[in-house]
């Protein structure tokens, strides 16, 4: 089966370092590399935002590339997923955390059993088999896992932004999620508005630190006040990365 990785541009934008140890890990897999889960959307815009000593490795990457039907695709990003879901059914979709779990020979530290909050995200509440996997990569790291009141498919979190208009191209990508799954949802509210939820949200963490897979939770998150963690961090960078 063939298999690709999509990097994620706004993944990378906001952690190029991680993001490039990622891609290095995966080369190592022999899997190829785009960058973007949709053709020639805001190519240059996102090479000028990377930072300089990354973007010429990010321009070398191929920005988008067309893989035959029942090819796989591994993603770390929830736009990415939910646009390949619904725009390109004939493709088969695994997190980056599942590709991780099936891979014998990746080290992990260890966090000698340390209690941890997991978040889940609504972009992706009802991808079971990437949430299990989340889960058993934490339980390989040696956390205490703690789970929130509204995990798995009763999560409705995706740090703020979900209180802003969304990007217009979404819900014509991906409507069942990002138009007919997203009712109420994707609102203006002011700054402080967006501090006080995610404030509010933060209130019910009863550890000291919590871990998301996702850079909208995660900005969410630390609005809030939350001491958080990105897996990836806690995967490829294994020392407190805070």
């Amino acid at each position: 089966m063939d298999k690709f990785y999509v990097a994620s541009c706004v993944f990378t934008e906001e952690y190029p370092a991680l993001s490039k140890k990622i891609c290095d890990y995966v080369r190592k897999k022999s899997v190829p590399i785009i960058r973007c889960c949709v053709d020639k959307y805001k190519v240059a815009e996102f090479e000028q935002r990377m930072p300089e000593i990354y973007r010429d490795e990010w321009r070398a990457i191929k920005h988008f590339e067309k893989f035959p039907a029942g090819s796989e695709m591994i993603s770390l990003c929830h736009n990415c997923a939910a646009i390949f879901e619904e725009r390109h059914p004939e493709i088969l979709r695994k997190s980056l955390w599942e590709f991780i779990w099936d891979d014998k020979s990746f080290s992990y530290a260890d966090f000698g059993g340390e209690a941890i909050t997991i978040q889940d995200c609504w972009r992706q509440k009802e991808n079971f088999a990437e949430q299990e996997a989340v889960r058993e990569l934490l339980r390989r790291m040696n956390f205490k896992i703690v789970e929130l009141p509204e995990n798995h498919e009763r999560t409705k979190f995706c740090g703020y932004s979900l209180y802003q208009p969304q990007p217009p191209r979404n819900p014509k990508l991906a409507p069942k999620r990002f138009l007919y799954g997203a009712q109420g949802l994707f609102q203006e509210h002011t700054p402080e508005q967006k501090k006080s939820l995610m404030q509010e949200h933060c209130s019910q963490i009863q550890t000291e630190k919590i871990v998301a897979y996702c850079h909208y939770c995660i900005r969410g998150l630390k609005l809030g006040g939350a001491k958080v963690y990105h897996l990836a961090e806690l995967l490829f960078e294994g020392a407190d990365p805070l």
